[in-house]
């Protein structure tokens, strides 16, 4: 019964249970009781679609498909069409975008970027190849079970991460899947410093660890 309240209902996860560093079993309420109010009768996905793309744009029918599970979503793409910008990959296909959506010249440098794991990022994308290259899809592993985050550098998924923290000390460990120059290896060791400050702040000592790529 559980699990078919878990699939039937609009559920959210409340505290204690859903707060950061937390732990615990899960605590859970309906949609409706942690709003405070009904739920809209519209099921028009237009303002779900304008959200997405704010968020991921530029991407396909296809990328908003694979994000949301929603089926049908071309007719409302040529609906909300006159609201979007629209732009080509290299590949020919059919981006949109959000008109105000941020494009920056294909030259600007990305600085590293830390991800968690299932981080929509890399996984909701039709080609994941906007994110991970072809060759690092089987040593990355992002399929179901995986137990890491990862490291857009430049962009891309270039590494692995993972946290272990204690009262005393916290260590990251960053798994680079390519050899990288000494200053983006410096700019991934900065990145990394940050984030093990921000989610270990109870450990006394913090401490980053660069394994490199095995082949």
């Amino acid at each position: 019964m559980a699990a078919a309240i878990g699939y039937l209902l609009p559920l959210v996860q409340v505290p204690p249970r859903g707060v950061w560093g937390a732990s615990g079993q899960p605590r859970r309420t309906t949609l409706e009781a942690w709003l405070g109010r009904p739920l809209g009768g519209s099921r028009s996905p237009d303002a779900l679609i304008l959200r997405y793309l704010a968020a991921f744009g530029p991407a396909t029918v296809s990328d908003a498909r694979t994000w949301s599970g929603l089926t049908g979503l071309a007719e409302v793409f040529e609906r909300l069409r006159p609201r979007l910008r629209t732009l080509r990959d290299e590949s020919g296909r059919e981006l949109f975008d959000v008109p105000a959506g941020p494009l920056p010249d294909a030259e600007t440098p990305a600085p590293p970027r830390f991800l968690p794991v299932y981080d929509n990022v890399v996984l909701s994308h039709a080609d994941r190849s906007r994110v991970i290259r072809a060759a690092d899809r089987k040593r990355t592993g992002y399929m179901e079970g995986v137990s890491f985050g990862s490291v857009l550098i430049d962009g891309f998924v270039g590494a692995t991460w993972t946290v272990k923290r204690g009262p005393s000390i916290a260590t990251l460990r960053i798994k680079l899947l390519d050899r990288m120059s000494k200053r983006e290896l410096a700019a991934v060791e900065d990145e990394g410093a940050r984030l093990v400050t921000f989610v270990a702040r109870e450990s006394t000592s913090r401490e980053v660890i660069v394994l490199e790529p095995s082949s």
